[in-house]
């Protein structure tokens, strides 16, 4: 479970600057703020925050008000901090301050794509690993070169600050957040709502030049429906290109251009989310849940979940299984 007080569920706080994107604070809302009572329980405790009474949001589509002052980013056991498409422009002092302080204090940051300029405006990336938009790559690394910018992912998970490179990816990390938090069950959940892909382990070179594609756009979803019926089963990129009665190169194409990444990275990694919800499910025997999500060996399934979630499967049943939903109900 996330830290947070026992009175309470983890508080997330998202600071919003003048000429903030409205998107991405959209995003935050959606998977921090909205209650769950299909869940049975309440995931966050959400709240945002600004500098001043009135804050103008970019490009004046609306002025936000009657929002919480940034004392509330003291309470934050997770910040996300401002996104600002005018990435030249200083922040405020007063917003870098609140910034450093919740760092200090052991809170942790997200950004979403520009918010890496943030936090690097406040001193906070130098060494560290961090993701911003492509098209703000170059500019990026000039003004702070002393972080290690990875232009090609969709977000970077270092531990205590969290980036995201671009709008829609803020889903992707935000979901990312979800599962470190509270395990693939409850992403999954919140995933299914939100209509979006639980997991996209594509990057986002793919969105700097897109090339017409040689062949129609088709939609994957009923093959990918189809694979997700038989992950147990001895399923390899033939099989799949069999099904769809296409070449290897053209499923290659079409899930490069529908969801950004290759047909083995994506049977992957259903097959790691359907062992972290057997596990999660209260199964023990890795054997068991190797054999049932297509992961083969017990080796290669304790390699992926801690590739995937940064734990072994032990101390993954420890922190999302049966026995911790209950004390967490109790």
């Amino acid at each position: 479970m996330p830290q947070g007080s026992s009175q309470r569920p983890h508080r997330v706080v998202l600071v919003v600057d003048e000429n903030s994107n409205p998107f991405e604070m959209s995003c935050a809302i959606e998977i921090f703020g909205l209650r769950r009572p299909e869940l049975g329980r309440t995931l966050y405790d959400f709240a945002l925050c600004a500098a001043g009474p009135r804050t103008r949001m970019r490009d004046g589509f609306f002025t936000l008000t009657e929002v919480a002052g940034l004392e509330a980013a003291e309470e934050a056991d997770t910040l996300i901090v401002p996104n600002r498409p005018d990435t030249d422009t200083p922040r405020s002092p007063r917003v870098l301050d609140a910034v450093r302080r919740a760092h200090a204090r052991g809170a942790r940051l997200l950004g979403f794509c520009s918010g890496a300029f943030t936090m690097a405006e406040a001193g906070l990336l130098d060494g560290r690993r961090a993701a911003c938009h492509w098209m703000w790559a170059e500019s990026f690394r000039t003004r702070f070169p002393q972080v290690r910018l990875e232009p090609d992912v969709l977000f970077v998970d270092d531990g205590d600050i969290l980036t995201a490179s671009g709008s829609a990816s803020a889903l992707d990390l935000g979901l990312h957040v979800v599962r470190r938090d509270h395990g693939a069950e409850i992403a999954n959940a919140v995933s299914r709502r939100l209509v979006f892909a639980a997991h996209r382990d594509g990057g986002q070179r793919q969105f700097v030049e897109r090339p017409v594609p040689e062949v129609p756009d088709e939609s994957l979803g009923p093959l990918l429906a189809w694979a997700q019926e038989r992950l147990g089963e001895p399923l390899t990129v033939a099989d799949l290109a069999a099904r769809a009665a296409v070449s290897p190169a053209t499923l290659h194409r079409r899930f490069r251009a529908q969801l950004g990444t290759t047909p083995l990275a994506w049977l992957t990694g259903e097959r790691v989310a359907l062992a972290c919800r057997l596990i999660e499910r209260g199964e023990e025997r890795l054997d068991v849940v190797a054999a049932r999500s297509g992961l083969g060996t017990a080796a290669n399934l304790r390699a992926r979940v801690r590739r995937e979630t940064g734990l072994s499967p032990s101390a993954y049943r420890r922190r999302f299984g049966p026995a911790a939903g209950e004390a967490v109900m109790a």
